[in-house]
């Protein structure tokens, strides 16, 4: 059984001769899965409108104000969500498999790119959007089984940086059961590092940034342990995850 502990003190082992390179990566991450920004537009619009001021100077121009504005925000919706899938994803598993590697001393900021060549490219992008789906419909039914399910698919990522081929319904059965038993434990995990980032905060925000890599590096370790489980229980086998012979 894995503590915090174990897996921190692993993590600083590697951000120790790693840390700059782990820091450009988690910069990447971020930038690939970064949350978008809110529309606040509603109530500046209505001063104008109340005191029946047309921003264009016509008459109820305010009404074709407000269609202009849906369709600049599905814009810029659709312009994310296409990023996030063809572009997001693959940088996503390529900063997985760099804090992998790491973990193995295997310190190589190419692995960026692991995810664009050749045919691993479609497979990971359709394991991840499957991935992705399935989340976005349990947290359609309730919050709590989104919450919980976001669990059990955490380890896809790391596992395709591990066999980008491994196809997307094993991929997630895989991650599924990887996770079992220890979902509770890695929420908690997640809430170990709550202290670091509310210090962040106070460096006026930008240090919440240089926590990211030692999360990022925690969390390759918690891949590793759970992959040995996975191995040990004969959920999968080294020769499925290219372990033999890494790729």
């Amino acid at each position: 059984m894995w503590t915090r502990e174990y897996l921190k003190t692993r993590a600083k082992a590697v951000l120790k001769v790693a840390y700059w390179k782990a820091f450009l990566v988690s910069i990447v991450l971020l930038l690939a899965g970064a949350d978008g920004g809110g529309s606040s537009g509603g109530r500046s619009n209505n001063r104008y409108t109340n005191h029946g001021f047309d921003p264009f100077g016509q008459p109820g121009g305010e009404f074709t104000l407000y269609p202009s504005i849906i369709i600049i925000f599905i814009t810029i919706a659709a312009a994310f969500i296409l990023y996030r899938i063809l572009i997001g994803y693959a940088l996503e598993v390529g900063g997985r498999r760099f804090f992998k590697q790491a973990t193995q001393q295997d310190i190589n900021m190419s692995y960026l790119g692991y995810a664009f060549k050749g045919e691993r490219y479609l497979d990971i992008i359709k394991t991840m959007l499957y991935r992705g789906v399935l989340n976005f419909l349990w947290y359609l039914l309730l919050i709590i089984p989104g919450i919980v399910k976001s669990y059990a698919y955490s380890m896809v990522p790391y596992i395709l940086a591990d066999n980008p081929n491994i196809g997307y319904s094993r991929a997630v059965q895989l991650s599924n059961q990887m996770t079992e038993g220890h979902k509770f434990d890695m929420f908690v995990l997640d809430l170990s590092f709550i202290g670091w980032y509310l210090l962040g905060v106070l460096l006026f925000f930008i240090g919440t940034l240089f926590v990211r890599p030692y999360e990022d590096a925690t969390k390759a370790e918690l891949y590793l342990v759970l992959r040995q489980n996975a191995l040990d229980n004969g959920y999968c086998t080294a020769d499925e995850l290219f372990m033999a012979n890494p790729i």
